[in-house]
């Protein structure tokens, strides 16, 4: 299993339509074979999806979506910082 983290930083005045963008990316990653979680989460203008996906082919299929490419060109304008992404081992 696979573990991501992706912190999401959007400018205040842009705080729906990041929200917004996120959303679609949410209910079309969660379609995917290899995609076990794809949670998100938020505090005022900072957005953390977190992500549990089969295997690293699971991964690059993801990370070749349309749709995700959508999300980081649209996002681009909107967010106050550029995006985290960790990849994470559990450890407890």
């Amino acid at each position: 299993m696979i573990s991501i983290t992706a912190i999401i930083k959007s400018k205040q005045e842009n705080i729906d339509e990041v929200r917004n963008i996120i959303l679609n990316l949410v209910q079309q990653t969660r379609k995917e074979e290899a995609c076990l979680r794809y949670d998100l989460h938020t505090t005022e203008n900072v957005f953390i999806i977190w992500e549990e996906w089969k295997d690293q082919a699971g991964l690059d299929f993801h990370n070749n979506q349309p749709y995700l490419q959508d999300f980081i060109v649209k996002s681009e304008s909107f967010v106050s910082a550029p995006i985290q992404v960790y990849k994470t081992t559990q450890l407890l």
